[in-house]
């Protein structure tokens, strides 16, 4: 797969970003890991796809929604970007074809376990729900999957923050990849708490870097994460 217009936008988009942000990227080498791998992110805000472009070494694929496909200029601008849509309303097992061949290639998916954007009240890092497929694909690819928090791009909603001032302070946090190693660890019930767990510690530390004070995770959040559709 051919990666010139991913680096196209990427050399476009970053200066902008470099004036406007002041990150907080820890970890950023177990994002740099070789072969293929499922990154599986929280999700707050539209943006948060620019920052995790912006500051992951490798190029990235990502699943994203049929709704931005559904016009012929953003479908030609994510296809090339390396979007592919999902479905979210029924099965979709064309898109996990598309996943395994991505990852067979040897390149790393991006993903959403929550399914689409969450308010900091209903996010997996407070005890939201999370779909599970995201286990099954990666028992099916046989690729670890690698956690990944992001907080504070919501900032790019406000338009003062595109002044060349660095008013934008977001964060991200790379997680240990978590392989499926036994039967026990791959039941979804299982995994799934597993990879609650590991947001939940990355956001506290993320929030503890960022200076925003005490983590406000539940230590202890019951597991309420469901099947995958």
């Amino acid at each position: 797969m051919k990666n010139w217009f991913y680096f196209l936008v990427y050399a476009v988009c970053y200066p902008p970003m470099l004036v406007t942000s002041s990150p907080v990227v820890l970890h950023r080498e177990r994002s740099r890991r070789k072969g293929p791998y499922i990154l599986a992110v929280t999700h707050f805000s539209p943006y948060d796809v620019a920052c995790i472009i912006k500051e992951t070494p490798r190029v990235l694929d990502f699943v994203s929604v049929t709704e931005l496909f559904r016009h012929p200029l953003p479908r030609w601008f994510l296809s090339n970007m390396g979007a592919f849509p999902l479905d979210r309303g029924r099965p979709d097992s064309g898109t996990v074809r598309v996943i395994l061949d991505r990852l067979e290639r040897g390149r790393p998916v991006a993903l959403f376990p929550e399914g689409h954007i969450r308010t900091e009240k209903t996010s997996v890092l407070n005890g939201g729900r999370m779909k599970t497929g995201v286990a099954r694909i990666a028992r099916m690819a046989n690729v670890p999957i690698v956690p990944c928090v992001v907080l504070g791009a919501r900032g790019y909603h406000r338009p003062r923050n595109w002044i060349p001032l660095r008013l934008t302070r977001y964060g991200i946090n790379y997680g240990e990849p978590i392989f499926l190693t036994d039967d026990a660890q791959a039941e979804p019930e299982v995994f799934e708490e597993r990879l609650r767990r590991a947001f939940m510690e990355l956001n506290d530390e993320l929030r503890l870097a960022m200076g925003k004070g005490e983590p406000r995770t539940d230590p202890a959040p019951p597991s309420i994460a469901t099947k995958a559709d």
